[in-house]
């Protein structure tokens, strides 16, 4: 009996490793870079190597920088990619991680950004630290981040004293290791990225846990992109008007925004946006001829 307890304790331990471990690390071994470095031995790639069991700048397993009023260190994913959450493992000089440890003051404050470019205003911020202080801030800590983007950005900054309480007066990087968890592949999402997104998703992209679309292509909306737009609307987010002045006013092609069975008497193109009117004259007979107002 006491093997059978066993035996279904491990199982569903196995499961729940699985169910945490599902998404991969994308990050893994990728190209970095960081602002500085302190020495020789605490590169930026010392992050993403996979290694952070020696968790002292001197061990040869953290990435490190330069003391100064701004670290900034981030990995290219290679592409863009579908992220669902970040672990960070910062720097404790293998001491015990509580108020007393020095690193607390270095990673308090810390800013974390995705974005496309290398340049993290052009991106999303993901989380900023302004709450924790030395007693409470985690590490390592895990940043549940639902965005899509190629690079991942940590920043911290010491440059508009005064400081709250506990900060350190220069920022580090002190990294041992940054895991970013997702979908190796644009237009999956679930927790084994096997689930494809909706097809009329903006891009391709959707929730990487629910699968619902940041936007829809043209003519579609709702939460998964499956619902045309209501009648007398048209174009991307169905938020452009069908014009009145149609042959049937306020119906046109959801698509393009064309009226679909001509115009009203004294309009003309294909979304009837053009106005005349008739002028009748006498010559040597009656003719008729358009007006058009420019």
């Amino acid at each position: 009996m006491a093997g059978m307890v066993l035996l279904v304790c491990c199982s569903w331990a196995v499961l729940l490793c699985l169910s945490v471990q599902a998404y991969e690390n994308l990050a893994l071994h990728q190209p970095t870079w960081q602002s500085s470095t302190y020495w020789s031995d605490s590169g930026a790639e010392l992050a993403v190597d996979g290694r952070h069991k020696n968790m002292d700048v001197y061990g040869g397993q953290c990435a490190a920088s330069n003391w100064g009023k701004t670290a900034e260190w981030r990995v290219d994913l290679g592409g863009v990619r579908s992220i669902h959450h970040i672990f960070i493992q910062y720097a404790t000089g293998t001491r015990v991680w509580d108020e007393n440890n020095i690193y607390a003051e270095y990673f308090l404050g810390f800013s974390v950004y995705i974005s496309n470019t290398t340049n993290k205003e052009d991106g999303v911020l993901c989380f900023r630290d302004t709450n924790y202080t030395r007693a409470t801030i985690p590490n390592p800590v895990n940043i549940t981040c639902p965005y899509h983007g190629r690079y991942v950005i940590y920043y911290n900054n010491r440059t508009h004293p005064p400081y709250p309480e506990g900060y350190s007066n220069d920022a580090y990087t002190d990294l041992c290791e940054v895991e970013v968890y997702g979908c190796p592949s644009l237009g999956y999402y679930g927790e084994n990225c096997s689930l494809e997104c909706p097809q009329n998703c903006q891009d391709g992209y959707c929730d990487i846990v629910e699968g619902t679309c940041f936007g829809c292509a043209h003519r579609y909306i709702g939460p998964t992109c499956t619902k045309d737009c209501p009648e007398g609307l048209y174009g991307r987010y169905c938020s452009q008007n069908c014009s009145m002045t149609c042959g049937d006013p306020g119906r046109c092609d959801i698509m393009t925004g064309h009226c679909k069975v001509g115009c009203q008497v004294g309009w003309t193109g294909v979304m009837c946006e053009k106005g005349y009117h008739l002028t009748n004259y006498n010559t040597h007979k009656t003719s008729t001829y358009l007006k058009r107002y420019t």
